[in-house]
């Protein structure tokens, strides 16, 4: 009976055990656009967030003793569902910090939800300034670059005396948050019209006859810019823009989008990752890393954002000795510097938007290369651009 007895409390208490520590497990929500039109952008956050853990954990999935467990979420890339999705990981799932999503749709709809539960929601990759500006709160916090550094990093490659720019953007956040920072950051080129279309447009037609009326006849360097996402909007370069001697200028991509550049030899922008610009041992483990385990592949534009955003998480909860209070992490996030495949990020204290580098590219093509190849000019570090704070905190 006594045997009986100590063994019913040795297995009362490995019960126990175990339910602590499973209680201290850390649990990560990846709330993000796993189906639909950005699905593509998506598996490259995942891949880089799982690469990110593991290379700040240096392989364990622990901080100070805490296991991170990584939930996942799917907000199909719709503002409503995405909104779902949050609430029920940080209800149901009890989800410490959330990490997404893809969609700037997504991730406005998404803001509230992290007020409304005082946790913190890590916005990688969606690049609407309002996530940062005036939809902010103080619970969001992002590791992807925002619409005005993309904009601000190209102004600078192409704001020269003599230049005459026309833009052509998606009639949505991402297309006008894009022009109107690239519009502030202009000095000596001459912006000469904005064309925004619908984000669906397959057929450009009316659209570059529009740009073409602007640019043509006007003296020195003519260039459209275009900022846009999904479809392939160098269709129209079909409609022969250099019979006016005009240019088409656009910023960096994923791999199989760059493979669209190979008719333009020479172009010129600003990138937010291409594997090979970077020069830091964080890049070299994680390109080495994602060519073993990824057929040879090199990791590309949202795979490193993904990374930052894991390594952003764990070195915030090594400084916080695995608290996951709230507090804790927005004290202890707020200036926060911390290494990523781009070199160093800061996270700003007025709006936490991550400070980083950009990079100013020229478009080389190899024919034994499927992509085009984005050719490191120079890297625009953190103190040439003025990115603003819009969130009127």
């Amino acid at each position: 009976m006594q045997l009986r007895r100590n063994f019913m409390k040795s297995l009362a208490l490995a019960v126990i055990c175990s339910g602590l520590a499973m209680a201290q497990d850390i649990k990560i929500a990846h709330v993000y656009d796993k189906t639909g039109v950005l699905g593509a952008y998506a598996k490259q956050t995942q891949d880089g967030l799982l690469l990110g853990l593991e290379y700040a954990t240096k392989g364990t999935m622990m901080v100070n003793g805490h296991k991170l467990v990584v939930i996942e979420k799917d907000t199909q890339g719709k503002p409503d569902v995405a909104k779902s999705m949050l609430e029920a990981a940080y209800a149901d799932d009890k989800a410490a910090i959330a990490i997404g999503p893809t969609s700037s749709g997504a991730a406005l709809a998404m803001l509230p939800v992290a007020e409304q539960f005082k946790k913190i929601l890590l916005v990688e990759p969606a690049v609407a300034d309002d996530i940062t500006g005036i939809k902010w709160n103080r619970y969001i916090f992002r590791t992807g670059r925002c619409s005005s550094q993309d904009a601000v990093s190209n102004a600078i490659v192409l704001d020269k005396k003599g230049v005459n720019i026309a833009t052509m953007a998606q009639d949505n956040a991402f297309g006008r948050d894009f022009v109107a920072a690239f519009r502030g950051s202009i000095k000596n080129a001459k912006l000469v019209h904005e064309e925004y279309l619908p984000p669906a447009t397959s057929d450009f037609t009316a659209g570059a006859q529009r740009l073409f009326d602007k640019l043509k006849g006007l003296p020195g360097r003519k260039i459209i810019f275009i900022n846009w996402a999904g479809s392939n909007a160098f269709k129209i370069a079909d409609l022969k823009p250099e019979r006016y001697g005009i240019e088409i200028a656009t910023g960096g991509n994923i791999l199989p989008a760059l493979a669209l550049y190979k008719p333009f030899p020479g172009l010129e922008g600003a990138a937010y990752y291409y594997y090979e610009s970077p020069k830091n041992k964080v890049n070299d483990w994680f390109v080495a890393e994602h060519k073993k385990r990824f057929n040879n592949v090199p990791p590309d534009f949202f795979t490193a954002g993904g990374m930052a955003a894991g390594i952003a998480v764990v070195e915030a909860l090594k400084k916080t000795s695995g608290s996951v209070d709230t507090e804790k992490l927005i004290a202890t996030m707020e200036g926060m510097a911390f290494e990523t495949p781009k070199g160093k990020m800061i996270f700003r204290k007025e709006d936490h938007q991550a400070l980083q580098s950009m990079y100013h590219f020229k478009i080389k093509v190899d024919p034994a290369v499927a992509w085009a190849i984005p050719e490191l000019v120079r890297e625009i570090k953190i103190d040439e651009m003025v990115i603003p704070i819009r969130n009127k905190r």
